[in-house]
């Protein structure tokens, strides 16, 4: 044996191997379901003196943390061991709960997944959004499947320094220390999966996180075969350049097809959650054709069919967009596997692709390969249909397909528990089953003023407790003084009327509103017997400068004599401090720039605890606003100048703040009770709460997506995907035979008069020569444009017209209107395509104007 004088090590790793008895601790901490259900939180709290926060609220770790000490006592524990058992009860039977068979399985695709703060692999709304989603799949008990990427860095964890400058951290993921497990073969060997990234293959291994009874799987490229710049793939999420962007989209796509079917899942529906996934059409189109031969035409109505599309970007420039160059060096071998030209692939994200300058959208691609497409919210689904116009010439922006669901928030992750309790006892054993339904939250009108204010009081001093040992740490960490430290928590008035605005640092969230006027904000919160406390927490993206100045300044102006104590900046946002604002905060101030909310959820959260809501009718709360529930910023910009909009935005919040939130807060009775405030906060349960839970935005997804979606692509797929055929050569040659439809005749009201009295019918008769084409296949409508309030054509009527067949070849339409509106008005007469499987007009928008 050589024998060295210097120091030599060699690695064990000893793993925590726990008795038969606490076995089930393992099942619950490797199942995300235990974060949503408060018996198995209080299970893992118990099992070290210093609880689940001590190990960053991951169970997994801190059952690593057990030594034979701590086992030995839990084992011998009866009482611990009766609620174990108890807890491992109820999680089997919700896990043994079947789904319908009769439901379509739904993959559904995100780029980042909001779960737990344990679990790195969000930035944002968009990714907690998922994760809410796949948490109530798993509560409604539907069939559906994720696909995502496992990041071993994630997004990045912010801190401050000591002059406000956002730190921007990347920790590395212990995936030994979260709830995944790796996928296997029967043969014990991982699963992986292969695409293709500039000509040179990407091998990624398969993970499985389990949300409930929902299997999310998530594809990772670090591997020893794979080049370094490959394995850093999935490090980080939306972390490096455009070009970073584009591979891991590809990975997410393409990759993610392929996941699906190593693992022989087949699903019925495919849901594309933001562009980053579009390229999950692509692989679809690759794959159908590969396996049955199908022309490329036939395997894109079977795709479309089966497709949705969800945008969650209310400006053209938010959405993903690579030049040619990019994509002929990543996807030249690719688009030549799948069978089709160069011009045809770029024609999918382009509206010319002629020009090489316009770059290729990947939301344009989702689009062409999906059926359906929605936005997430009543006013973003304007917004989507007018943003997407261009792509269904002939139409105008208020007749397209796209429609909206409105985002909403997974109840039991963020409703506090003492309202949990609450609403058990008061509102029956069923409501959590029915929770969109609104008869059960009006059941809070019967309680009491005191009950109510004194559990929003409670709640509103632990988050003060959270917020005090927050700064503590935090200004500790920065080297702040002493003093500055002692005066800023002892500013901090339990009595306080406490506003939260925590969100994305982007400066179109115009945080610096609140800013514009220190000396009245200075008045504002320090009022005698008024005490105020703006409470700020959030992130900016590490390339946006602007974000990370507002950051600087809110942290600077905490620190002046007038405000210190007053307004705070927490560090270190993240869905645990999100958790503790919404339940805590008295108001939730958000002042987007109308009309860039898609949606937000954060409000929704806070709406199920009883926080009142402050923000601009934009997003969901153009929906959700209601005058005795609330306030709001009007919807319509009174300026087109940005600078004089915000200036006028500032003087409302103050004068809002000023003349009614805070004297309504401060009203009491004689026993100290708020009672105008407390029927604000009834009202917010009662009348908002029940149409923002996810509860409701699922069985919209289902009712009006998934369902419909299904019966369609069975009926594309029955005999040899027939009917596709079908449907394909119709279009074919209604492409051919349409250059020959000529009008013969047109019989229109007096079009020469000036006017034409009110009260008298309009008459019109168009012949057409329409050649070889089925008048079946014809329609015609007459349709009215007027001017809305900005200035643009938008239809006021849309009349279908009566066919009739003169003669062979030919086809007549007539209309006899008698208008109920008067007024200057455009009008053309459009005629379209139709057939009985189009499933709305713009699959296959051949329109004619005349």
């Amino acid at each position: 044996m050589d024998i060295a004088s210097g120091l030599q090590l060699k690695r064990i790793f000893l793993e925590t191997r726990l008795p038969e008895a606490l076995e089930p601790l393992q099942r619950l901490a490797h199942n995300i379901w235990w974060s949503w259900n408060p018996r198995a939180q209080d299970l893992f709290e118990e099992l070290r003196p210093e609880g689940l926060e001590a190990h960053g609220y991951n169970p997994v770790r801190l059952l690593d943390s057990l030594n034979a000490q701590d086992i030995r006592r839990l084992a011998q524990d009866e009482v611990f061991l009766a609620k174990l058992q108890e807890v491992d009860r109820d999680f089997q039977t919700y896990l043994q709960a079947k789904p319908s068979e009769d439901l379509p399985l739904v993959a559904y695709f995100s780029m980042e997944y909001g779960l737990h703060f344990s679990l790195r692999l969000y930035s944002g709304g968009l990714g907690i959004l998922a994760g809410d989603y796949l948490k109530q799949a798993s509560d409604s008990n539907v069939r559906m499947v994720g696909v995502g990427l496992l990041y071993r860095y994630g997004y990045f964890q912010q801190s401050i320094s000591l002059y406000g400058d956002q730190i921007n951290e990347y920790p590395a993921q212990e995936f030994s220390k979260l709830p995944i497990r790796p996928v296997r073969m029967p043969n014990g060997e991982r699963y992986q999966i292969q695409v293709l990234i500039e000509d040179r293959p990407v091998m990624a291994k398969v993970w499985e996180l389990p949300v409930g009874r929902i299997p999310l799987y998530l594809l990772d490229t670090e591997l020893e075969e794979n080049a370094p710049q490959d394995r850093s793939l999935t490090h980080q999420l939306y972390g490096g350049d455009s070009e970073h962007r584009l591979k891991q989209e590809i990975l997410l796509g393409v990759g993610g097809v392929r996941l699906l079917e190593t693992l022989g899942i087949t699903p019925d529906v495919f849901h594309c959650n933001e562009g980053h996934a579009a390229f999950l059409g692509l692989e679809r189109l690759r794959s159908i054709r590969h396996r049955t031969g199908l022309s490329l035409e036939a395997t894109r109505e079977v795709v479309r069919a089966s497709s949705l599309f969800t945008t969650h970007t209310p400006v053209p420039a938010g959405h993903d967009k690579f030049p040619d160059g990019l994509l002929d060096r990543y996807l030249g071998r690719y688009v030549q596997d799948l069978g089709i030209s160069r011009d045809e692939f770029l024609a999918m994200g382009k509206m010319h692709p002629d020009d090489p300058n316009e770059q290729f959208s990947m939301s344009h691609l989702a689009i062409r390969l999906s059926q359906e497409v929605n936005g997430v919210s009543r006013l973003h689904g304007a917004v989507s249909r007018a943003m997407f116009q261009d792509l269904y010439p002939g139409f105008a922006a208020e007749e397209l397909h796209i429609s909206h669901v409105t985002n909403s928030v997974h109840y039991p992750s963020w409703i506090a528990r003492s309202w949990r309790k609450l609403f058990q006892e008061q509102f029956g054993p069923q409501f959590e089953h029915d929770q969109s339904n609104p008869e059960y939250w009006r059941r809070i009108q019967r309680l009491s003023s005191d009950w109510i204010f004194e559990l929003r009081q409670n709640l509103k001093a632990k988050l003060l407790t959270y917020i005090r040992r927050q700064l503590q740490t935090d200004l500790t960490r920065r080297g702040e003084k002493p003093a500055v430290i002692f005066e800023m928590l002892n500013g901090i008035d339990d009595r306080a009327l406490v506003v939260g605005f925590a969100r994305r640092f982007a400066t179109y969230k115009r945080a610096h509103l609140l800013f514009s006027n220190l000396e009245r904000l200075a008045d504002l919160v320090n009022q005698p017997g008024r005490p105020v406390l703006f409470v700020f927490a959030g992130k900016a993206h590490p390339a946006d400068q602007g974000g990370q100045a507002l950051i600087r300044d809110i942290v600077q102006i905490s620190k002046m004599p007038e405000f210190i104590g007053k307004v705070i900046f927490l560090e270190g946002y993240n869905m645990e401090m999100a958790k503790h604002l919404v339940q805590g905060v008295d108001v939730w101030l958000n002042t987007p720039t109308r009309p860039l909310e898609a949606s937000g959820t954060s409000g929704m959260k806070a709406t199920l605890n009883g926080v009142i809501n402050f923000s601009v009718l934009d997003g969901w709360w153009d929906e959700g606003y209601r005058a005795d529930a609330g306030w709001a910023l009007p919807k319509e910009a009174t300026y087109e100048d940005h600078q004089l909009q915000d200036e006028l935005d500032a003087e409302t919040i103050y004068n809002i703040l000023e003349n009614e939130i805070v004297p309504t807060y401060f009203d009491r009775d004689e026993a100290g009770v708020p009672k105008k405030w407390i029927g604000y906060v009834r009202n917010t349960i009662a009348e908002i709460a029940p149409r923002f839970t996810m509860k409701r935005m699922l069985d919209d997804y289902f009712r009006q997506f998934y369902l419909p979606l299904h019966e369609r692509s069975q009926k594309l797929h029955q005999d040899h995907y027939a009917l596709a055929n079908t449907l394909v050569q119709w279009k074919k040659e209604m492409l051919e035979f349409w250059p020959a439809v000529q009008v013969l005749e047109q019989q229109v009201w007096n079009e020469q008069a000036p006017t034409h009295p009110s009260g008298q019918p309009l008459e019109a008769t168009i012949r057409l020569f329409i050649g070889e084409i089925e008048p079946g296949h014809l329609g015609m409508e007459v349709v009215f444009f007027g001017l809305d309030e900005a200035g643009l054509l938008v239809p006021r009527l849309v009349k279908e017209m009566d066919r009739s067949l003169p003669a062979k070849g030919e086809i007549a339409f007539s209309c006899q209107i008698e208008p109920e509106f008067s007024g200057v008005f455009e009008y053309g007469f459009r005629l379209y395509a139709r057939h009985e499987m189009l499933p709305h007009r713009q699959d296959f928008h051949l329109v004619a104007w005349i």
